[in-house]
């Protein structure tokens, strides 16, 4: 569900609608609606095989759908006039080993009627000029990845669609290549990220799309996703302090983190405005105050409640309480 306003089809990049692809009758994306707005970086995230990568290929023209449909640029996926506005790296970069890297960036751009300038532009703009004459082969995995992004960038596209980029990069290339998105995104240009690293998509993304056994389960920004903050105490006895809350907040609104098993944390889902009347039942129950403090969820938190891929249940404490 996107809970911002509606864009128009001047602000829309891409939209699908119900779009679907099934495979030996497995649906491997599932009546997607999904929309990418311009100039935004759009995160698409999900867990491995979760249907991101058959999205990113239907969008691209590369797959065709089983049902729904899908406008890019506002024509038809696959078509002369969407193609040549836009730019992909999808499961890594293929070039020719025995060629160097500008070599093979020409070759791309002879093929699109480009000029050379394209190419010297695009090395520039991902940090590779100095090792454009190299050969693809002696690069390291960060600089193909590099060298991948340079050729979604040939011809200045409109919207950059780029399927795992940090994928098998270490922390230092990792965090070179998602200094590099932010810059596209600031030079104009509209970024579909599709990733599985959650810190990664909460760090760059405008707006984020969790996808999971197929299906799109939220659409919108990365706070609105995350919600309202919660109360944290940590209090003696636990078993205690879980009782009180759930007694005055309900049972769904409370539940225990582990982090440190020396002093769990009971979270309390409770407006900022209820925090005194809780620690002061807490305080009339029993309770010993050790630590309070407003909180916000994680976007991992949120993706595990919506993939159902949480980590285990500290079911004990809960159910001592009950």
């Amino acid at each position: 569900m996107d809970l911002t306003d509606e864009p128009d089809d001047t602000e829309v990049v891409v939209r699908t609608d119900a779009l679907t692809k099934t495979y030996a009758g497995r649906r491997a994306v599932d009546a997607v609606d999904l929309t990418v707005r311009r100039g935004e970086i759009y995160g698409f995230l999900g867990p491995n095989g979760a249907g991101k990568t058959t999205t990113l290929r239907m969008l691209l023209g590369l797959v065709r759908p089983t049902g729904g449909s899908a406008r890019v640029l506002g024509g038809h996926p696959g078509t002369p006039e969407v193609t040549h506005r836009l730019g992909a790296l999808i499961e890594g970069p293929g070039f020719y080993p025995y060629l160097s890297g500008r070599a093979n960036l020409e070759t791309l751009a002879r093929y699109r009627g480009l000029p050379h300038s394209a190419v010297a532009d695009a090395l520039a703009r991902v940090g590779l000029t100095d090792r454009a004459g190299d050969k693809f082969r002696s690069y390291s995995l960060g600089m193909k990845q590099r060298l991948g992004v340079a050729a979604a960038l040939l011809g200045d596209p409109e919207l950059i669609v780029l399927d795992e980029p940090t994928n098998g990069l270490d922390p230092a290339g990792m965090a070179d290549m998602r200094a590099l998105v932010v810059a596209l995104a600031r030079d104009g240009h509209t970024i579909l990220l599709s990733s599985h690293l959650l810190a990664e998509v909460e760090e760059i993304c405008d707006r984020v799309g969790i996808i999971a056994g197929g299906r799109l389960r939220a659409e919108s920004t990365v706070a609105e996703l995350r919600g309202t903050s919660r109360l944290r105490i940590v209090a003696t006895p636990t078993e205690r302090a879980v009782a009180t809350a759930q007694r005055l907040a309900g049972r769904a609104a409370v539940d225990v983190d582990l982090g440190d098993p020396a002093a769990p944390a009971v979270r309390i889902d409770v407006p900022a405005e209820r925090t005194p009347e809780l620690v002061a039942a807490l305080v009339a129950d029993g309770a010993a105050i050790h630590d309070v403090r407003r909180t916000e969820r994680t976007l991992a938190e949120v993706f595990f409640e919506m993939t159902g891929s949480a980590e285990p249940e500290p079911t004990d404490l809960l159910e001592a309480a009950r």
